[in-house]
């Protein structure tokens, strides 16, 4: 099986903040407080590569903290990565941030959105695909939901092939499952990474 691809990468120094006390891989999918709507615990993947990243990253992480219905449990560190695509362009700043929402998925993707726009990038429709961006969110897990729409794929259909996804999002939770591949993301990290090894090493024969 053939997980996907690997980038140069580095970490950066950009702390993670952690929340009140939830112990990795401990928040039961859509709990709930008394009367209160369901709590989702969800993983957002983001990243930017034009202008000030690190301005963009803090940009995301103050604007989910203060996001409608939310509270952001942790940011992960972020890691600067090679750009995935056939577009020359600047390298990355990417992170993962741990969401407990009460917003369902399709409300939560628009106020994304609205926090993207923020940074400077254009509307969804003006967007050229591979291309460079101030800021880039994206859904990668929601709960254990399996979401297959025109606008919004959760889990995020390439987070499996992406070091610069699954490190971040390793950092903040290891166990934490792909819902259709049924792996953790430990285990799809050390696959991927394994993989990486396997083709220098036959590149170097």
């Amino acid at each position: 099986m053939r997980i996907g691809s690997w980038g140069k990468h580095r970490s950066v120094l950009y702390a993670p903040i952690s929340g009140d006390g939830n112990s990795p891989g401990s928040f039961a999918a859509g709990r709930q407080w008394g009367d209160n709507p369901p709590v989702a615990r969800v993983f957002v993947g983001i990243g930017s590569n034009m202008d000030d990243r690190e301005a963009h990253l803090d940009l995301a992480r103050r604007r989910l903290a203060q996001m409608d219905q939310t509270s952001l449990i942790a940011f992960s560190p972020a890691y600067e990565t090679d750009p995935v695509g056939p577009i020359p362009q600047g390298r990355f700043l990417n992170a993962v941030a741990e969401l407990d929402t009460t917003l369902e998925p399709e409300p939560l993707m628009r106020s994304l959105r609205e926090i993207e726009t923020e940074s400077g990038r254009p509307a969804t429709g003006q967007r050229v695909k591979w291309g460079p961006r101030t800021l880039d969110l994206d859904i990668l897990l929601y709960d254990q939901q399996v979401i297959s729409g025109d606008d919004l794929v959760v889990p995020h259909p390439m987070m499996h092939e992406r070091w610069f996804v699954l490190k971040p999002l390793c950092d903040l939770d290891p166990r934490a499952v792909h819902p259709l591949l049924q792996m953790t993301v430990g285990e799809l990290l050390k696959y991927l990474e394994q993989e990486a090894s396997q083709r220098r090493s036959d590149g170097a024969t």
